[in-house]
């Protein structure tokens, strides 16, 4: 079986967004004029710098993410909408999106299909592990569904990219989380991030 793995960029503050997320600003205010630009220019503006990194976020054979990672719709589905990625998102794999409201299945190109799980994050990852064999499971984000799995106790390994830069205020890493025993597997500082990975120990 493989591993349960956790990717997320944050601030040095430990935020994942700021204030005032909108389908303009799904990152909300992060000091730049648009789509999470300083939260995200490692990503966007360095990527062959962190190309290993970048390579790992889309390494896994299945995925979980939040509704609110998937888009900006709330409530019940009175619009299509299939993620922010267009027709060919970067994940190549099932993705299990956590939400309340009953959907079909939504295959995409490139072997993404979007399944909807309305009963909970441990039937979503039972699911995700049944798709990737023996394979990682991703649990994407945002940061409220990372802290849902770190607090059952889920996660076997997390991967932070911190950009230098404070927040203050947003959706914030860890909150609501239990102590967790955290060892350091690796660190890597890169001109517009740093990149630490920790494996999560037994509570």
């Amino acid at each position: 079986m493989g591993r349960v793995v956790s990717s997320i960029t944050i601030s040095a503050d430990g935020y994942s967004a700021g204030l005032n997320q909108s389908e303009e600003r799904p990152f909300g205010d992060d000091g730049g004029d648009g789509w999470g630009d300083r939260l995200h220019a490692w990503y966007s503006e360095t990527s062959e710098e962190n190309r290993a990194e970048i390579d790992q976020m889309t390494s896994a054979r299945a995925y979980i993410m939040g509704r609110n990672m998937f888009g900006p719709v709330r409530g019940a589905w009175d619009r299509q909408w299939n993620g922010w990625w267009g027709d060919n998102p970067p994940y190549h794999a099932p993705v299990f999106v956590l939400t309340h409201h009953a959907r079909e299945p939504q295959p995409m190109e490139g072997g993404t299909t979007y399944h909807f799980v309305t009963d909970g994050i441990e039937s979503a990852l039972a699911q995700a592990r049944e798709a990737a064999g023996d394979g990682d499971v991703a649990i994407q984000g945002g940061a409220t569904t990372i802290n849902q799995y770190l607090a059952a106790g889920l996660v076997d390994e997390l991967r932070l990219h911190i950009v230098p830069l404070t927040l203050g205020a947003g959706t914030r890493l860890f909150e609501g989380v239990p102590p967790l025993t955290l060892e350091q597997v690796s660190s890597r500082a890169a001109s517009l991030v740093t990149h630490v990975t920790y494996r999560v120990l037994p509570g």
